[in-house]
């Protein structure tokens, strides 16, 4: 078995696990506690393969991927308030479209970052969740969104300054 293959046999065997009958945590959007957010599992370090500024390296493929706003807003919301229907994720992430809240959920899922889990009731409950992989990363990503808030106001005068010095040439 390959190490991707092994890989994605242990994401499944969690995502199994964690939706197993599982109920959303307070039921709205409500914070969900500094525990939440476990102390980063040890991973594999990256090989001489993996070359994040390679053009065809499938980990540039997959950073893209995470850079998306809607992506890193989507993790930020869900380690925050917990899981969340998709349409307490949509008015949590204002102004994501639906197509693109569709697209972003659908390739975290994929990744390994995200639960759906689908509900047998009618009609049928979907809830998002992050899996363990999605809380690490999410832990990664809460300090640079606490860090663009608090230097939003300097970048903004940089961009008008900028803008000013630049203008009409």
């Amino acid at each position: 078995m390959t190490t991707e293959e092994a890989a994605r046999v242990e994401v499944e065997r969690r995502a199994e696990g964690a939706g197993a009958g599982r109920e959303p945590e307070g039921g709205g959007r409500q914070p969900a506690g500094e525990g939440r957010v476990p102390e980063p599992e040890p991973g594999p370090e990256p090989g001489p393969e993996l070359d994040v500024f390679a053009q065809l390296c499938p980990s540039r493929e997959l950073f893209a991927e995470l850079a998306d706003k809607w992506s890193m807003l989507i993790l930020m919301s869900l380690s925050a308030c917990g899981p969340q229907r998709f349409s307490e994720l949509q008015r949590g992430v204002g102004g994501v479209s639906r197509k693109m809240l569709t697209q972003s959920l659908r390739s975290l899922e994929r990744s390994g970052l995200v639960l759906r889990t689908v509900f047998p009731e009618t009609p049928p409950r979907v809830v998002y969740d992050l899996l363990p992989l999605g809380r690490e990363l999410a832990a990664l990503v809460a300090p640079l969104g606490r860090w663009t808030e608090r230097r939003a106001g300097q970048m903004l005068a940089a961009r008008e300054e900028f803008d000013a010095a630049h203008a009409g040439g």
